[in-house]
Order: C-alpha cells, then structure tokens, then sequence
C-alpha cells in the first residue's frame, strides 16, 4: 500500500465498495503520473487528453513534447496549424491548446494558492477549456484530493458497474461520493484503475 494513501484509504474503507478495490487496486495508483510544472503545457496535454483513449493520448502527447520542446510560449504560438494538427489532433484542438498559450503569456493567476472553485472559474475562461480539463488540473497538476469529475465517463461507468446500477442519477451520484469526501479524488483514481484493469467488486 502506497504511504501516501494510507489515511484516504482509511476513510474510504467505510465503504464496502471502496474497501474491495482498495484490495484489489490499491498498490497500482498514483497521484503523480502527469506531473508537469510547465501550467501551460500541462493543460494543452489534458486538452489532448479530451475525448480519445488513454493509449491514444499517451502517442500524442509524446509527439506534442517533441514538438515544442525547448520553445518559448511566443514560439509555439507562430508554429503552424497544420504543423500541429500532423501529431494527430483536431484543427479545433490546436485553436483550444493556442488559446492556453496566448492565456499563459499574459497571466498572473496565482493557481497554486487559489481554492479549487476559483482555479475552475478561472480556467474555463480560456476558450477549449471546459469543466473536465479543469478537474483534471486539479488532480494531477495541483494534487487536489478532494475532486470527483461527473462528467467523466469512465468513471461514471466504473461506478455502475462496481456498485451494480443500472441507472444513475445526480442525487444518487452525491449520495455515493459525498461518503468519500475529503477523499475523493483517491476514490476517483481507484474506479480508474478498475476500469482500466478490467478489475470489479464483482468478478
């Protein structure tokens, strides 16, 4: 079991459900796989990140980090369009990830001693950034451990199928989370993990 987990899972093991994954995921979690201090190139890796699989994600951020490595935020922003659609992404993702350039070029927001709402408010500011990219940021760029995204799919599958609903609804999904609070965005990584590794309460 990872040291930095320990008292989360403590609390989380309250619930049954949590408990078992715990037992079955819990020594494969991390907090700090997308550790990135560069904010700017943080977010334009989790605008990659929307809507296509983690393998996907993982290519295609390789491919970004080669292409603007060693490159001022004014110099990324005068590579071409086309130049960065060839790593593989949409010409509305390039827009959105020059968007977050152009934000950071000129920006004083203090992102590290803000709270988290006012981080979100001021991150879908940015055009291309939307509710779920901010989330994200705050998980794996600001290690918040208190973040649970509804509107990300795979978790929200993860929890039907770990906690058998069939349907779920918004007061039924704060019933569940609200029992994992201050933890969870540790109860987030383990449903991920659990979808990922195929790995369920019931198997």
């Amino acid at each position: 079991m990872h040291k930095e987990f320990e008292q989360s899972f403590e609390h989380l093991k309250k619930d049954e459900v949590m408990k078992t994954l715990i037992k079955k995921v819990g020594n494969e979690i991390t907090l700090y796989d997308r550790t990135e201090k560069d904010l700017a190139k943080a977010i334009a890796q989790l605008i990659i990140e929307q809507q296509v699989s983690f393998k996907a994600a993982i290519t295609i951020k390789k491919r970004f980090k080669k292409i603007i490595e060693k490159l001022s935020y004014k110099e990324i922003l005068k590579i071409k369009n086309t130049d960065l659609q060839t790593i593989g992404i949409s010409f509305r993702k390039v827009e959105y990830i020059k968007n977050v350039y152009t934000y950071f070029l000129n920006s004083t927001f203090d992102f590290y001693n803000e709270n988290s709402k006012n981080v979100v408010k001021e991150l879908i500011k940015i055009k291309g950034v939307g509710k779920w990219t901010a989330e994200m940021f705050l998980i794996f760029i600001l290690y918040d451990l208190n973040v649970f995204s509804k509107g990300d799919l795979a978790l929200i599958n993860s929890i039907k199928i770990n906690y058998g609903i069939n349907e779920i609804n918004d007061s039924l999904l704060n019933a569940i989370t609200e029992k994992w609070s201050p933890y969870k965005t540790v109860a987030s990584l383990l449903l991920w993990k659990s979808i990922e590794e195929k790995k369920f309460v019931i198997s």
